[in-house]
């Protein structure tokens, strides 16, 4: 029985800065074959990992990378964009209101009409069903406390939490590198 030979576009490489780090845990810092092997040949990153699939030329053989390195460090931002995943991962992906998973959306603590701005400390992840029941009100006008307060996360907040919610793919050879600092089993 012949085993498949996977295809380029499963073949992503994960991305270490210079210390060995992922340059991103969320989303996990991935490139494209094809960024991956540029990347190579013009000299800014280091092998680490490689893939059994194998890409040919008329001159050359080469096998695809599935760990690089970064030659130069490159310095992380101290606090995480804000975006919809970063607020759901901040949240654990939970609704503020009722701890369900389900339907997930996000809330403003103080509502846009009364001149609440959209930032960490006054967004909330709410599922469809707390978020229309609490409406254009403040939580105090509709009963509803969130069981946290929001604030402004920084990456190790983010990574932390990430690390109970792994990404859907992992490839056998990156998980020596995202968890390089979880405590070992005796």
């Amino acid at each position: 029985m012949e085993t498949a030979v996977p295809t380029l576009e499963s073949c992503p490489a994960l991305v270490l800065n210079a210390d060995y780090r992922p340059l991103s845990y969320y989303p996990l810092s991935l490139w494209c074959w094809q960024d991956a092997v540029k990347a190579v040949f013009m000299e800014r990153v280091v092998i680490v990992a490689e893939y059994d699939r194998v890409i040919r030329s008329p001159s050359f053989e080469f096998k695809l990378p599935s760990v690089i390195c970064l030659k130069r460090y490159v310095k992380p931002a101290p606090f995480p964009a804000f975006t919809r995943f970063n607020l759901f991962l901040r949240d654990e992906f939970a609704c503020q209101y009722c701890g369900d998973r389900h339907d997930l959306t996000f809330d403003h603590l103080v509502p846009r009409a009364y001149g609440g701005i959209t930032t960490w400390e006054n967004v909330i992840t709410a599922c469809a069903p707390c978020n229309l029941r609490k409406g254009g009100r403040t939580p105090g006008e509709a009963g509803m406390h969130p069981r946290t307060v929001p604030f402004r996360p920084n990456q190790h907040d983010l990574q932390d939490r990430g690390r109970r919610f792994p990404p859907n793919y992992l490839h056998e050879s990156w998980r020596d590198y995202l968890y390089w600092d979880a405590e070992l089993e005796p």
